[in-house]
């Protein structure tokens, strides 16, 4: 499966791209001027990984805890993409990811465990 993870709850936005056989990532400072271009930096690690959007079989999104800037621009981002293009969307918290090992979404997703399909955030005090 083709999976694509958007990061923005901490300090970097992090996108990246997994397959069985592959794996992409990229990050960048999580700041006010970022968010004006997120859309941008999307589209730029797409295009240098030769990934197009319609190869995208997943979204998964972080719900937070986190800024409510960062968590309101990357869900919002991930909701139109894959209502746009028919893409599944899943939400996960921050606390299930350690050291950026995003496969681990992959066994809770299998597990059918903290995977949510209504995507909600999560913000931070």
């Amino acid at each position: 499966m083709k999976n694509l993870i958007i990061d923005a709850a901490n300090d970097k936005i992090i996108f990246s791209f997994i397959t069985e056989k592959e794996s992409y990532t990229t990050s960048h400072i999580n700041s006010r001027e970022n968010f004006d271009k997120f859309v941008n930096l999307l589209l730029v690690f797409l295009k240098d990984n030769k990934i197009k959007i319609g190869d995208v079989e997943r979204i998964f999104i972080n719900q937070g805890p986190g800024k409510f800037s960062s968590l309101r621009i990357s869900i919002s981002i991930a909701k139109a993409i894959s209502f746009a293009k028919n893409i599944s969307l899943s939400g996960f918290e921050s606390k299930f990811i350690k050291n950026g090992n995003y496969k681990k979404l992959f066994e809770l997703d299998e597990k059918d465990l903290k995977i949510n399909e209504l995507i909600k955030p999560i913000y931070s005090s």
